[in-house]
Formats: C-alpha cells, sequence, structure tokens
C-alpha cells in the first residue's frame, strides 16, 4: 500500500503502539508498553477473533527507522509481524508481512482456508486504515 507521506513520518507514526489500536481490527487494547534498548518497545495486547479476546505479549526485535519493524508475538497467539517501509512516488510503499501460530481450539477446526481470509482482510483493513491517516498529505 503506498501511503501519502514521508518514510519518516509514517514510521513514526507506526512506532506508537497507541496507533496499532486504532488501526488494527480486532486489536481492543494495548497496555504495559516498555521501552527496549534496540529503540522497540515490548507490551501487552488483547486481540479479538471471532468474539473470543486472546491475551499476548508483543516484543519489537527489529526497531530500524525509517525502513522496518519487526514484532515477535507471544502467548496463545504467536508468529512475527514485519513491516517494511521504502520510499515511493508521492509518500511510502508499506509492506505488512504476517505469519500467525494459532492455540489448538474451536477456531482453528474451523480449517486453514477461513482463518488465512479473515486474517488476508484484517491485515488489509490495517494498511488501509494507515493510509487514511494520511489522506490529504503531510
Amino acid at each position: 500500500m503506498v501511503v501519502a507521506a514521508a518514510p519518516e513520518t509514517v514510521f513514526a507514526f507506526l512506532d506508537d503502539p497507541a496507533n496499532h489500536a486504532a488501526i488494527t481490527p480486532g486489536l481492543t487494547d494495548v497496555r504495559d508498553v516498555e521501552p527496549l534498548a534496540n529503540g522497540g518497545k515490548r507490551l501487552a495486547y488483547t486481540y479479538r477473533m471471532a468474539g473470543i479476546g486472546i491475551d499476548g505479549e508483543i516484543v519489537q526485535t527489529v526497531h530500524e527507522p525509517p525502513e522496518r519493524h519487526v514484532f515477535e508475538l507471544r502467548g496463545r497467539l504467536t508468529g512475527t509481524i514485519d513491516l517494511r517501509l521504502e520510499p515511493a512516488d508521492g509518500g511510502t510503499e508499506l509492506t505488512y508481512a504476517a505469519t500467525y501460530g494459532l492455540p489448538e481450539n474451536a477456531l482453528t477446526r474451523v480449517g486453514s482456508p477461513v482463518i488465512r481470509r479473515f486474517n488476508e482482510r484484517q491485515l488489509r483493513a490495517a494498511l488501509e486504515n494507515v493510509a487514511a491517516e494520511f489522506d490529504g498529505g503531510e
């Protein structure tokens, strides 16, 4: 997704955990934010999927302004989120890649194709929400 702002501006926006709660569908709570030596953060979160709240911890393993954020998800939901930012015509190309390990329960028994489509919609919505933050330019 191309965002109508400079990479530094988009990076700074994504560097604030409160903004993730605002743009990420299903992320209902971000709390206990602690700074890390690498410039990133550790925090607790609650994510709601199909009406079920999942609590966990996120640790930012890569913090490379203004190019990259990588987060490790710990707890019942495991995985990584990799946000890459590159200069593009009119702003920043933002790429969001994620891998998830879900706990075995009724949700996972529904089947991976359903979960994959759900996650793809959630990721697309998050990208669109970031872009909407910068509609109208800097």
